[in-house]
């Protein structure tokens, strides 16, 4: 600043004016100072103010962008609160079905405890059930060793019943071919071997007395009859030999059945007093010979299908071998073995 030049009135007064000007000079050097601190320090404060301002500035970005961050961790907290939500009703049904599991699991640990007994049940049951079936095929084989044992008795009895068959063919063959050798005209019956006596020579109407010549028929057929039966080839097949009397119809049956069997046992105890017949032969016919009156209960009939009361006015000599015996057995065995 330009020095201003002293003024007329200071020229006046050298002293005094010096003072004064040195005054306003401090004064206007203070106020300059005065006004260079206020512009200084306005400008610190300005200067100030703008960095403020622009942290202030940095910080509210700072915070805005912290704000943006809440914000989205908010939502980010909201979708996981959401998830949350939904991981709870998932949990929710997790458990809902897990109680539900669980009591399914207790009913099935109640069934499979209800099995677990049916079992041991049925596990006694199947242990009784194998102790049956031990004993049954313990019985069974018993009755197999029986059935085998049986089988071999059988097979025997069959064997013997063969024999038997051909047997009573054989006699029947002999009987006919010695009663033609000794010229007795006897019929013999050429499946049964039964010889039939003809009632006129035998007996008088209703008499049981023997006619002389049926004696005589007797005394030549006998003989033959028993040699045949009771010889050595065939005395152990013979089981009995059967004196049968017949009737015809006239008459009650009651008087005919007794007429009947007094004419058999006439016959029968003629036969066992023959002096023809050995002791041997006299022994052995006592434990087989029978007399059966049968009355008019098998008529013999003609063509016609009428009575013939001559020819069923009769004496007939029947045999039976033990094969009937055998039969009887093996029936037997057959009904065991059923």
């Amino acid at each position: 600043m330009a020095r201003r030049a002293p003024s007329a009135r200071s020229r006046g007064t050298a002293d005094g004016g010096t003072h004064w000007i040195s005054y306003s000079d401090m004064m206007a050097s203070l106020l300059l100072v005065f006004i260079l601190a206020i512009t200084l320090c306005i400008y610190h404060y300005y200067t100030l103010l703008e960095t403020k301002t622009r942290e202030l500035g940095e910080q509210q970005a700072k915070l805005d962008a912290t704000q943006v961050t809440l914000a989205q961790k908010e939502k980010d907290l909201e979708t996981t609160r959401v998830e949350l939500m939904g991981k709870e009703e998932e949990l929710a049904a997790i458990q809902i079905q897990l109680d539900t599991q669980a009591q399914e699991l207790s009913a099935a640990q109640l069934e499979l405890s209800a099995r677990e007994k049916e079992n041991d049940a049925l596990l006694a049951q199947i242990v009784l059930r194998e102790e049956d079936l031990a004993d049954q095929q313990n019985k069974i084989d018993a009755m197999q060793l029986v059935l085998a044992a049986q089988e071999k008795e059988l097979e025997s009895y069959q064997a013997q019943l063969s024999d038997m068959l051909g047997v009573r063919t054989r006699i029947v063959q002999e009987l006919s071919t010695a009663l033609a050798n000794a010229r007795i005209s006897a019929s013999v019956d050429s499946n049964t071997g039964d010889i039939v006596l003809d009632s006129t020579l035998m007996f008088e109407t209703n008499s049981s007395e023997i006619k002389p010549e049926g004696l005589v028929q007797l005394n030549r057929l006998m003989p033959v009859y028993l040699g045949v039966l009771l010889s050595d080839e065939y005395r152990d097949y013979v089981a009995e030999i059967i004196i049968e009397g017949h009737t015809d119809s006239t008459g009650s049956y009651e008087r005919n059945l007794e007429l009947s069997q007094e004419r058999a046992l006439s016959v029968a105890m003629y036969c066992l007093g023959m002096n023809t017949l050995t002791s041997a032969q006299k022994t052995e016919l006592q434990s087989i010979i029978t007399a059966q009156g049968r009355s008019y209960s098998d008529p013999v009939y003609d063509s016609y299908g009428n009575e013939d009361q001559q020819r069923s006015r009769r004496v007939e000599i029947k045999f039976r071998l033990k094969d009937a015996e055998m039969i009887q057995q093996m029936n037997l065995i057959l009904s065991n073995l059923e």
